[in-house]
């Protein structure tokens, strides 16, 4: 009788060890509730839980990736646009994780949602399109602040698609051609005033060096005069014909 008692004990004992053993792996904490209060944060590795005292549960201290469903989201500029991104968190204080919020992972998810939807509403879609750089920090910086008191830290958010409607893509396409041609005319025109700028310079040293002058409608008589398909008048200037008129009458 008492060997029976005795090996009922032994196998209690071991069924109670067998139960309060828990291992946790390296990226694994366990919360720890002794009679339904906090105690404390253990592991990693071998924890020992006492059965009907102690609860332990577990949380998961990886980066968590997950994908935010697509949005409406309607811009400063009315324009109504799906957008949908991706969410980078991880868990830094499990205690917080377990006893701010009841499921941080869904509460992150939704924070995320609403988070989107705010701060894009507040630009406009060329700064979609254009600035995506700019709006994942301010969505991660925002997220990450409302999600501190949680113990968790928000690492990165990324945009991953901007969907337009048919016909604003359209619209935008016009809009691009004519800054493309508004730019080309700016260029031109400033093509334009520079060269006046560089005639009139070039102008004026001629008009100060009549010697300058002479030479420069020789140089242009000697270029035409090897286009031979065609006739040119080209007019003498009055100084010339002066001192020729002058050198005929020294002749006779």
């Amino acid at each position: 009788m008492f060997e029976f008692g005795g090996l009922t004990l032994f196998l209690f004992v071991v069924v109670l060890l067998a139960a309060s053993l828990r291992i946790l792996r390296e990226y694994e904490r366990a919360v720890v509730f002794m009679l339904g209060r906090f105690w404390k944060v253990k592991g990693p590795g071998l924890v020992v839980i006492l059965p009907g005292i102690q609860q332990m549960v577990r949380v998961d201290l990886r980066t968590v990736v997950f994908d935010v469903p697509s949005q409406d989201v309607i811009s400063r500029d009315n324009v109504s646009v799906k957008v949908n991104a991706v969410v980078y968190f991880r868990v830094i204080d499990p205690a917080k994780a377990i006893l701010q919020v009841e499921d941080y992972l869904g509460a992150t998810s939704q924070l995320a949602q609403t988070t989107l939807r705010a701060v894009l509403g507040k630009h406009e879609l060329d700064d979609m399109l254009a600035e995506r750089e700019r709006l994942n920090t301010d969505i991660q910086h925002l997220l990450d602040s409302q999600t501190d008191a949680w113990g968790i830290k928000v690492s990165n958010v990324e945009i991953k698609h901007v969907d337009i409607d048919e016909s604003m893509v359209r619209a935008i396409a016009k809009q691009a051609e004519a800054e493309r041609e508004r730019r080309a005319k700016v260029i031109h025109a400033e093509g334009e005033l520079q060269a006046s700028e560089k005639l009139l310079a070039a102008a004026e040293i001629l008009a100060a060096r009549p010697q300058a002058m002479q030479l420069r409608y020789l140089q242009t008589l000697t270029s035409i005069a090897g286009d031979k398909s065609s006739t040119i008048v080209f007019p003498v200037p009055g100084e010339f014909m002066d001192v020729l008129m002058h050198g005929m009458k020294r002749g006779e």
